[in-house]
């Protein structure tokens, strides 16, 4: 099962640092956090990118590594 570490706005979202969430792939992962964390964390996945073990990851049917970790990185600014 993939753990799941957010970043800014959607570590306010979700609550919390990191979870381990069973997902399949990152459309299945999507909508198992939205199952959790409802209304709060859907348009921050909507903007969020995903990086699968360091890599940017873009389809949502593609399947996740199975001990892999998720990163969801809203737009953020500054530097």
């Amino acid at each position: 099962m993939p753990v799941v570490r957010y970043f800014a706005s959607a570590r306010a979202a979700a609550g919390l640092s990191e979870e381990v969430v069973p997902a399949g792939t990152l459309g299945e992962l999507r909508a198992a956090l939205v199952e959790r964390h409802g209304d709060r964390i859907a348009p921050v996945l909507r903007v969020a990118s995903f990086l699968v073990d360091g890599v940017v990851w873009r389809d949502a049917e593609a399947p996740l590594p199975r001990d892999g970790t998720v990163d969801v990185l809203p737009p953020f600014a500054g530097g």
